[in-house]
């Protein structure tokens, strides 16, 4: 396969702060980017080389952003599957429709990774209040509702601690299609982030240990306790039959919970993720500018640690009110994405390497 040059164009679908990292990393190795989005504010244009803000549905404008671009990626997974479709059929789309098909649907998502041998939370897919009450019964309590699609960063999930929570947590969540999981003894919450490049080859970080606070990554740590180690192996090797399975070809993010007979898979995000910004100063080569390598068709770039330790944290609405601080600490790389501050908002994130 031959990569594509320097001075290629990248489009990427989608305008947030993963967008605007993509793009860095694509300078960096001399591509450009066009960003198409219809956020009036897209932090990735401030990065890309340009900008379009549309609707992306038109097919006017997937028309031009296909003519306009060599390869085509996408930040975040809950882009219409529709034009992805859609531009795969005019330009190369890397991850393939298909992961993000899969990754959209809880349910397909769930029995995908169950017919490759992965480990997961008791679940049942559910249409109606009636199959929700039955799940709840077969399952039991306490277990997590989720909607179907759409649901990130805790959004559209509803805990239902008895019975009797039934009724109020359906109607929390639109009365929705959605799945019921039970839940999951453990003692951490863990990632791996795998690259498979075109011609296959495929590399992974070591997993970092992710501390959630109200459904929100807030820090993600490396090395990961004992029990993240102990089940590294076993889940990178899942993720790595996920990425062949799918033909993948970028960075997949495959979140698991270090249980007692092993690691329980959550979700998969068919994208770079927040777990792995620490990746940027921590790691030889970034999940960015690995991304822009798997999909330009470069070699992949060495993941091993560049420090001894390594700690990555979400600075979220007011915390990054703390730039002048956090730049004054020693060890300590501030990253802010440009958004106007709002709470719960993803502001940025700073990442300390010891020593």
């Amino acid at each position: 396969m031959t990569p594509l040059p320097p001075g290629s164009t990248i489009g990427i679908l989608g305008g947030g702060q993963l967008g605007r990292m993509l793009s860095v990393a694509a300078a960096q190795l001399g591509y450009h980017t066009r960003v198409l989005a219809p956020d009036q504010e897209a932090v990735a244009a401030q990065t890309a080389s340009s900008f379009t803000r549309a609707d992306y549905h038109s097919r006017i404008v997937l028309d031009e952003f296909a003519a306009a671009a060599d390869v085509v990626t996408y930040e975040f997974e809950n882009i219409a599957l529709d034009p992805v479709v859609y531009l795969a059929a005019k330009v190369p789309v890397h991850p393939a429709p298909a992961a993000l098909g899969i990754a959209q649907d809880r349910a397909q998502e769930k029995q995908f990774v169950g017919e490759l041998g992965g480990r997961t939370a008791p679940w049942a897919k559910v249409e109606t209040l009636a199959e929700l009450r039955a799940a709840v019964a077969e399952i039991g309590c306490p277990a997590i509702l989720k909607t179907l699609r759409l649901g990130y960063d805790g959004k559209g999930q509803v805990r239902i601690t008895t019975p009797d929570d039934v009724p109020a947590a359906w109607e929390a969540i639109g009365s929705r299609p959605a799945i019921l999981e039970g839940f999951v003894t453990f003692s951490h919450e863990f990632s791996i982030l795998l690259v498979r490049g075109r011609d296959g080859q495929m590399v992974s970080y070591p997993p970092p240990w992710n501390e959630h606070k109200d459904g929100v990554l807030a820090r993600s740590t490396l090395p990961a306790p004992a029990e993240v180690a102990a089940c590294w192996g076993e889940a990178a090797a899942l993720a790595g039959r996920i990425a062949d399975r799918l033909g993948y070809v970028g960075v997949l993010a495959c979140e698991f919970f270090a249980g007692r007979d092993g690691p329980v898979f959550n979700e998969m995000a068919p994208r770079v993720h927040n777990s792995g910004h620490w990746t940027i100063e921590g790691a030889v080569c970034s999940q960015f500018e690995n991304h822009i390598r798997a999909i330009c068709g470069l070699p992949l770039g060495d993941t091993g640690l560049t420090a001894p330790s390594v700690a990555m944290e979400n600075l979220i609405g007011h915390d990054a009110d703390r730039w002048a601080a956090i730049l004054a600490e020693p060890g300590a790389h501030l990253h802010l994405y440009g958004k106007e501050t709002r709470p719960g908002r993803k502001m940025g994130h700073v990442t300390r390497l010891g020593r």
